[in-house]
C-alpha cells in the first residue's frame, strides 16, 4: 500500500455518513411484486414519516454532517422534507428519478433517468447536486464522462477499497473538469443486510432473523476501530425507514459517541471529502482495480 494520507487537521481517519432517502422507489425497483401491496410499501414509507427526523436529531446531537441521497421522484413528492434536510447543513445528491437498476439500461437510458432526477432536484432545491448514487447495477461505459459533464464531484456507487480513487477516464478530461472520486462501499457498513425484512412478498429472500442490534453495533464499533487504526475513509450508508426506527436509532447515537470519543476524527460530506482527495492526491495507486478493470474493458472491445 502507498502512504497512506494525512487526513485535514491532523485527523486520523474520515468518516462519511451517508443516508439513502428512497421512500417506496427503491423496494419497487427490488422487488416490483409489492407494487400495489400498500401494507408492504408502508415499511418502506415509515422513512418519511418518522425516521428521516430521528436520524436528523441523531445526527444534530453529536455535530456529524451527513450526505442524503435521493431519486428525483422523492424531491418532488418530499419537497419539504427535503428542504428542511438540505436547512440542516446536509448535502443532498442524487439517485436518478426511480431508483432505477442500472443493469436493466442502456447508456442513453441510464443518462436520461440522470437528467430527470437531476432537474427535478434542481427544482425543489435551486441548485444542482454534487454527489451521485447509482442505486442498484453497473453503470455503462461512458458515464462517469457524463457525470463530470453534469457537474458531479463524487459518486459512493462502487466497493473495491478503503480510500477513496478516481474513477478511470474513458476520454481524457477538459482541463475545467474536475476528476470523478469514488467514496467506496462495503456491505458491512450497511444497515440494510442486517436489518430489512418483510413478509410477503419475501424481503431479502429467504428471510433469515433480524439481526441482534447489540451485535450490530459491535460489528460497526470493531469496523470504525479498523479503519481508525489504519488511517482510512469509514463510509456507512444508512435507510431512515431501518436505522430510523425508535429502538435502531440508538445504534446510530451509540455509535457517533464512539467515534466522536475518540477526538481525532474528520466528520466530513461527500463533497468536503471529494474536494480534499482531488486537491491532494493526485492519483491513483498503480494497479488499482478500478484502473485494470478499465484496461481490459477497453481490450474486450
Amino acid at each position: 500500500m502507498t502512504h497512506l494520507p494525512r487526513w485535514p487537521d491532523g485527523a486520523r481517519c474520515a468518516v462519511a455518513v451517508t443516508v439513502d432517502f428512497n421512500d417506496e422507489h427503491g423496494i419497487l425497483t427490488q422487488e416490483p411484486r409489492i407494487a400495489g401491496r400498500e401494507k408492504s410499501l408502508s415499511v418502506w414509507r415509515y422513512g418519511a414519516k418518522r425516521g428521516v427526523d430521528r436520524v436528523l436529531a441523531a445526527l444534530d446531537e453529536f455535530g456529524v454532517p451527513a450526505s442524503w441521497f435521493v431519486p428525483g421522484r422523492v424531491a418532488e413528492t418530499h419537497a419539504d422534507t427535503l428542504r428542511r434536510i438540505a436547512a440542516r447543513r446536509h448535502e443532498i445528491g442524487l439517485s436518478g428519478y426511480r431508483c432505477e437498476d442500472y443493469d436493466t439500461l442502456t447508456l442513453s437510458e441510464q443518462q436520461n433517468t440522470f437528467d430527470a432526477g437531476h432537474a427535478a432536484l434542481r427544482s425543489t432545491l435551486g441548485h444542482d447536486a454534487m454527489g451521485f448514487r447509482s442505486f442498484s447495477g453497473n453503470w455503462a461505459p461512458g458515464f462517469a464522462d457524463f457525470l463530470r459533464e453534469r457537474g458531479i464531484e463524487w459518486s459512493s456507487s462502487w466497493r473495491g477499497d478503503d480510500l477513496p480513487y478516481y474513477h478511470a477516464d474513458d476520454t481524457e478530461p477538459a482541463p475545467h473538469r474536475a476528476k470523478l472520486v469514488e467514496l467506496p462501499l462495503h456491505y458491512e457498513l450497511e444497515d440494510e443486510p442486517y436489518f430489512v425484512y418483510n413478509l410477503a412478498p419475501p424481503v431479502p429472500v429467504g428471510q433469515p432473523r433480524i439481526a441482534s442490534y447489540r451485535e450490530v453495533l459491535g460489528n460497526w464499533k470493531q469496523d470504525f476501530d479498523a479503519f481508525h487504526r489504519f488511517g482510512l475513509c469509514f463510509v456507512m450508508r444508512l435507510h431512515p425507514e431501518i436505522i430510523g426506527t425508535a429502538g435502531r436509532i440508538d445504534i446510530l447515537r451509540n455509535l457517533l459517541a464512539h467515534m466522536r470519543s475518540h477526538g481525532d476524527v474528520w466528520f466530513a460530506t461527500g463533497a468536503d471529502l471529494a474536494r480534499w482527495w482531488r486537491d491532494t492526491v493526485p492519483g491513483n495507486e498503480q494497479g488499482h482495480p478500478v484502473e485494470i478493470y478499465a484496461k481490459h474493458r477497453q481490450h474486450a472491445s
